[in-house]
């Protein structure tokens, strides 16, 4: 079943109507890409309030601008990769940029990048317990733990 403003889930009543509408855009997706209520429900409300928490003033504000989200809308679910949920999600080291990194194994960007390993082990915990799937942690010269 897909939502709208009117009509969403109760877990999302009490989020800033922007930040719901982004959660409510984003589990509309994962519905047409074929995942069930009971997982697209926690993976969008992650993914929407980092997206919320980590978005510029402009993004907000082009967002904001965007019609609501339909039990209409359709969305392109080539660029989708369900396959992605059942990896596992990495927290590895980048020499380049000084930070740690959260990605899932074959994603093509990282999740999140985190000053701190405590807070990027956090943020993987988060999304891995949304996917059902494990983290793997790597020390800071590359090996595994």
């Amino acid at each position: 079943m897909a939502w709208n403003m009117q009509d969403y889930p109760d877990s999302l009543k009490n989020f800033d109507a922007l930040q719901r509408k982004k959660i409510i855009d984003i589990a509309n997706a994962l519905l047409d890409s074929g995942y069930s209520e009971d997982r697209a429900i926690p993976i969008a409300t992650s993914e929407g309030k980092d997206w919320y928490e980590n978005a510029s003033e402009i993004e907000l504000k082009e967002f904001d601008e965007e019609p609501n989200p339909s039990k209409n809308d359709s969305h392109d679910t080539d660029s989708a990769n369900p396959d992605l949920l059942d990896e596992d999600v990495v927290v590895s080291y980048d020499d380049e940029a000084g930070e740690w990194t959260v990605k899932s194994v074959k994603a093509e960007r990282a999740a999140g990048t985190y000053k701190y390993k405590t807070e990027a082990v956090e943020r993987a915990r988060e999304i891995a317990v949304n996917k059902e799937s494990n983290v793997v942690t790597y020390t800071k010269d590359g090996k595994k733990e």
